[in-house]
């Protein structure tokens, strides 16, 4: 029963705790902070792992685990309550400054993030004693049982309720935010984009998303604007209304994540609506020493992206639109930048919020920080999507189908391998500019018997893709994919 009253207290304290960050500043939650500080902890090789074992549930996962750690620790507190004072009081401490230190060493923090975590770790502390008092009957020598029980039933029932209330606030929280976007009316775009053929775009709602955030960011659009500043002659300030104004771009861009695996699912295309980014940033008077672009997000994150690129003609814009739609939430609703032929953690920063032009010997961005490299073009690469690795099939013509990509310097062909035979070309299908991927296809007359299909890619510049097997960390996966079939 004392830890029943460890776990209640704690589960009270915790729901309390972001009820509280749900109503005021969501990324002050513990279990949001203490996620964030464990991502940011994490070696880099264990990140990887993550996303290529969980994909898009590695946040769950995480927060699912820290629940249990938690759990454990307010279990274990609970019965070295029962017998010391001093665990009730150190226990719920102990939980409730780590949240709140957590929350401060957020990039975004604010002083007022440490009140929830401190707040639910008094309000565990006080329960805990309360519900270990009635543990025991008034002569302090047996249990009494149904004491206990109606005590925690009482506890459990304040936890539900403030458990039920974080949901219930973050859920309108949500359908306002949402509300907002729906409202938005995106202007045509002055200079369109070429014709799209079919099957090209990802759909917004299957576009894949890797990043660091465990919660959407909330912004009040009416409050939001983009500050650009730093080695500039003069700084520039926007809202979300000024950018609309502005002569917008329209732009198919394939985007790859740099933790992309040889046949990855991290990257998608999408047709980008934007401010283009170099005529802006010319008409602010950038200094000839700045080097670096950072871009910082309402969350903290900062991406660093070589100015050059940003002014050697390449389409990179600040997008309000994709595909169509102002952009999804989780992509970074209103503004983020897009920056073709570079993976997205040096050119693609979501819920942006500041632009700064500096060097890369003054400031090193969140990835590169933690190794990653700090210029990052998006190797020529290729990949297998039909048929399924492992696809069971009937002999005769089968059609191998997939897509190559090479942004900013186009692909000029691709070819397929069966099983130690020589290479042939594939088909390649129309593709409207060198930065989306291209879809290829190949007819094999399949024989009985098990093959292995590999694919690889040559640019525009005549590079053919890499046969050596790297993996993503520190400047992006190389190899041929390749895949096993059986034919019968």
């Amino acid at each position: 029963m004392r830890a029943l009253a460890g776990l209640l207290s704690a589960g009270l304290g915790v729901a309390v705790a972001e009820l509280l960050a749900a109503a005021t500043r969501p990324a002050a939650g513990p279990l949001v902070a203490v996620g964030g500080a464990v991502i940011d902890a994490t070696p880099t090789a264990v990140k990887e792992f993550a996303v290529r074992e969980l994909g898009t549930h590695d946040k769950p996962v995480l927060l699912a685990v820290i629940g249990l750690v938690v759990a454990a620790l307010a279990a274990v507190t609970g019965i070295a309550g029962g017998r010391w004072r001093a665990a009730v009081i150190a226990g719920p401490a102990i939980l409730g400054l780590a949240g709140a230190a957590a929350a401060v060493s957020r990039p975004a923090a604010q002083a007022y993030d440490v009140v929830p975590s401190l707040a639910g770790a008094t309000l565990a502390g006080v329960t805990l004693w309360w519900l270990l008092r009635r543990h025991r009957a008034p002569s302090g020598v047996r249990v009494d049982r149904r004491r206990f029980l109606r005590a925690a039933a009482l506890v459990a029932g304040g936890a539900v309720v403030a458990s039920g209330g974080a949901v219930t606030v973050r859920r309108v929280a949500a359908r306002t935010r949402a509300q907002a976007r729906a409202d938005i009316r995106l202007p045509v775009a002055a200079d369109p984009g070429p014709p799209v053929p079919p099957g090209l775009v990802t759909p917004n709602r299957d576009f894949y998303r890797v990043d660091t955030a465990l919660t959407v960011p909330r912004i009040d659009l009416d409050g939001w604007s983009l500050r650009v500043r730093g080695m500039v002659d003069r700084e520039l300030e926007v809202s979300f209304a000024d950018l609309l104004e502005m002569p917008l771009i329209e732009r198919p861009i394939t985007m790859t994540c740099v933790s992309n695996e040889v046949g990855g699912p991290y990257m998608g295309t999408a047709t980008w609506l934007g401010v283009p980014l170099a005529p802006l940033l010319r008409s602010l008077g950038v200094s000839s020493r700045a080097d670096q672009l950072v871009a910082r997000s309402v969350d903290g994150m900062t991406i660093g992206t070589p100015v050059a690129t940003l002014l050697d003609g390449r389409d990179a814009m600040l997008a309000v639109g994709m595909n169509g739609e102002p952009l999804p939430l989780e992509h970074g609703f209103p503004v983020r930048m897009v920056t073709p032929g570079l993976y997205g953690y040096a050119g693609s920063c979501k819920w942006l919020t500041s632009l700064e032009l500096t060097t890369f010997d003054r400031f090193d961005a969140y990835w590169v920080e933690r190794g990653w490299a700090a210029e990052a073009p998006v190797k020529t690469g290729s990949r297998i999507d039909k048929p399924r690795p492992f696809a069971r099939l009937d002999s005769g013509v089968v059609t191998v189908a997939g897509v190559a990509w090479a942004q900013q310097r186009g692909i000029a062909s691709v070819e397929v391998r069966v099983d130690d035979g020589p290479w042939a070309k594939a088909e390649l299908l129309p593709a409207p500019s060198v930065d989306t991927w291209v879809q290829w296809r190949y007819s094999w007359k399949a024989a009985a018997g098990p093959h292995s299909l590999a694919v690889r890619a040559t640019d525009r510049t005549g590079a053919v893709q890499a046969e050596e097997r790297a993996t993503p960390f520190p400047s992006g996966a190389t190899g041929w994919h390749t895949i096993s079939v059986s034919v019968s």
